[in-house]
């Protein structure tokens, strides 16, 4: 089969198109996908630039997420048949005989969903991993509910605008920042009842303005730095900030988030496949499957700004790299 593969950590000149082979089934509860798309993550790009999870592997196919259609099935799978047209997050982090930027990948039953009908197969690519970090921030760590005021940094990136979405079919109200007129416009689509031009206004004063100087119960931080120490400013006493990444020491905010009583959690959705935790797996296709049902129900879209076929994978990664990518970026396999 073709497939882009990562020769060792560097430039995007290290993604290499190859002939490689076909996966094969080895437990009795797999399934062999043919690829249609992949979604094209910046957790992609961090690997490719940095290394893999697994140094010990010389080669990596890279790409978590993934749409297809099944064409084999291992001898206990019960859950899926041949023809059935499927969507994923699996695999993609170093491991051999993984990812997704190929023409074909196996994946256990357990952590794969039915494609949502209404989805074409680059959207359906896009969708997994972002559903499920926006899911597993706002849902499982917070528990959002429609009684909740929610700021969402980055409304209208991969993350963001599904996180705005999925805060909207809870009932919350959503604040979202923005960097330009035309994404406002994206996530007023979206529902964001107070999208903020951040670089025209200071997020604290117009979110505290909206609260009438309480602040959200809620900050949903997917920038990180200094955004997110300034979030907790912009959050309400005993409230929540969720961040998808890695904090910067910094005491001084810190201190502030403790003065304030504030709960803080850190959302990494890698976490089940880096520990292999079934039931963790099990759950995030399970947020897949009714992801699934809202996306045919018309509550929930996925934005894709742009495709690129299979051997322009460096050409993908360059765009994420470059910056202000409008939702999420999806590779197309023929």
């Amino acid at each position: 089969m073709k497939a882009i593969v990562m020769t060792c950590a560097g430039d995007v000149d290290v993604l290499t198109l190859q002939d490689v082979a076909i996966p094969s089934i080895k437990k009795s509860t797999e399934v062999l996908v043919k690829l249609k798309a992949a979604g094209v993550n910046p957790i992609d790009t961090k690997i490719r630039s940095r290394g893999t999870f697994y140094p010990e592997y010389s080669s990596a196919i890279l790409g978590c997420d993934g749409a297809g259609i099944i064409e084999a099935v291992g001898d206990e799978v019960t859950k899926f048949k041949i023809g059935d047209e499927v969507y994923f997050c699996a695999g993609g982090l170093g491991k051999p005989d993984t990812g997704n930027y190929a023409e074909y990948a196996v994946v256990d039953e357990n952590y794969v969903a039915l494609k949502p009908k209404s989805l074409s197969f680059a959207e359906a690519a896009c969708a997994p991993l972002v559903l499920i970090t926006a899911w597993e921030s706002l849902f499982d760590r917070v528990n959002l509910d429609n009684h909740d005021t929610v700021l969402i940094h980055g409304g209208a990136g991969g993350v963001g605008h599904v996180a705005i979405q999925l805060a909207k079919i809870k009932g919350a109200k959503v604040a979202t920042t923005v960097s330009n007129p035309d994404k406002e416009r994206l996530v007023r689509k979206l529902g964001a009842d107070l999208p903020i031009l951040y670089q025209q206004q200071y997020f604290i004063e117009s979110v505290l303005d909206w609260t009438k100087g309480k602040g959200v119960d809620v900050g949903f931080d997917t920038v990180g730095g200094k955004t997110f120490f300034d979030t907790c400013k912009a959050v309400k006493v005993y409230g929540d900030v969720v961040t998808i990444l890695e904090p910067d020491s910094n005491i001084d905010s810190l201190k502030l988030a403790r003065s304030r009583n504030l709960r803080i959690s850190l959302e990494l959705m890698l976490t089940p496949a880096l520990m292999n935790l079934s039931d963790a797996l099990k759950h995030q296709a399970q947020i897949l499957t009714q992801c699934g049902v809202w996306f045919d129900e018309g509550k929930l879209s996925i934005h894709v700004e742009q495709t690129f076929p299979l051997k322009e994978a460096s050409l993908a990664h360059k765009t994420i790299e470059q910056g202000s990518v409008t939702g999420k970026i999806a590779l197309i396999i023929d």
